[in-house]
């Protein structure tokens, strides 16, 4: 009996795998909730590998944070020793910091690449620096940035999928990228030309979920690709690196995701209460937090609150935590407030003031 035991434990393990992997054909690859960070699916997430074009999530985040995307932009000889995916800017051509981005997201450009680090930090060594500075403050500890294109002839980056995943998620909270990353098309006049630039990442037209992302490609690297997507209020991102099918696999992916995890919303800001034992007027968190479970999976959720005996406080102190644990495992924890009685009752009488104030405008 034992011994068929492990012969069908085997078998089924085996089946599972087949179902799972079947489609994805790349060498390292990463599922992620956005909002939680949790990683839905993996395989060989720590890898490190060349990344080619999906260097360029980077660039956009580091123009974006440090420079007016309406600064008028002029183009220098740096572009002339670019090569690969260009979007055919010249020497003295004026564009704004947010066409180039447009460009360098959209149509992949080598040459707007190089332009932006110019101008943001006055050479691309300098801007490299910077990349690899926010790579280490987000927690990319197994990457390494060389250049802002992700050319990989002469300098090499290199990354993981998990790194990727993480600099996506971080991306995702700049407004400016999530619009450019999501465009399908954009046009331009300039002082030389008119541009048309059309999306190069055919998943954003193929997928109806997918809300955006980043393509990219060399000999060495392979097709590398990082998007993001979003239903019933799941957010996700997923990477693949050096995958040749790589917008299928993505699909697939998703679709797997999308129909079994669920959102759940653990700790709800606006309706939580706390056994205080008297000992506190009022408790409150700033933030409610939500993960996605499987059906199977909702018993595994736990919450716990430690609080403080602290009778010398003030309003809007710190008083506790509450913990969520996964598994038993700690995934999120949040400050508990406190606030006392009087706070609390001119907080309700405002609330009831602006109420009917708002019934006769």
């Amino acid at each position: 009996m034992k011994k068929f035991f492990l012969i069908l434990s085997f078998y089924l393990f085996f089946f599972h795998i087949s179902i799972v992997y079947a489609s994805d054909t790349s060498k390292s690859t990463v599922v992620m909730d956005m909002d939680s960070g949790r990683i839905l699916y993996e395989k060989n997430k720590d890898e490190k590998r060349l990344i080619a074009s999906i260097t360029k999530i980077m660039t956009a985040v580091i123009a974006i944070e440090n420079k007016n995307l309406n600064d008028k932009v002029t183009v220098g000889k740096e572009v002339l020793k670019m090569y690969g995916s260009n979007i055919y800017i010249e020497e003295g051509e004026e564009l704004t910091l947010r066409d180039l981005l447009y460009g360098l997201m959209l149509r992949s450009g080598n040459d707007a690449a190089v332009t932006i680090a110019t101008y943001v930090s006055g050479s691309e060594e300098k801007f490299v620096k910077m990349m690899n500075k926010k790579a280490s403050q987000i927690g990319m500890t197994n990457t390494i940035f060389r250049n802002c294109h992700g050319l990989d002839d002469e300098t090499e980056n290199y990354s993981t999928a998990y790194d990727m995943a993480k600099l996506m998620k971080y991306a995702n909270n700049l407004i400016e990228f999530v619009e450019i990353s999501g465009t399908k098309k954009w046009t331009l006049e300039t002082n030389k030309k008119a541009y048309i630039w059309n999306n190069r990442n055919k998943l954003l037209y193929d997928y109806k979920y997918l809300t955006g992302g980043k393509t990219g490609y060399t000999p060495r690297a392979g097709k590398t690709l990082v998007t993001t997507a979003s239903k019933n209020d799941l957010n996700l991102i997923a990477v693949t690196l050096n995958d040749g099918n790589h917008y299928n696999t993505q699909k697939e992916l998703y679709e797997n995701i999308f129909s079994k995890y669920k959102k759940h919303l653990i700790i709800d800001k606006n309706n939580i209460e706390f056994d205080t034992n008297n000992h506190y007027d009022y408790l409150y968190v700033n933030y409610s937090f939500s993960y996605p479970l499987k059906n199977n999976e909702k018993d595994k959720i736990k919450t716990y609150v430690e609080l403080y005996n602290n009778d010398n406080y003030s309003n809007h102190d710190k008083v506790g935590e509450i913990y969520v644990l996964f598994d038993n495992k700690e995934i999120y924890r949040e400050n508990i407030y406190t606030l006392k009685k009087e706070i609390v009752k001119q907080n309700i009488f405002v609330k009831i003031k602006n109420f009917f104030n708002s019934l006769f405008k």
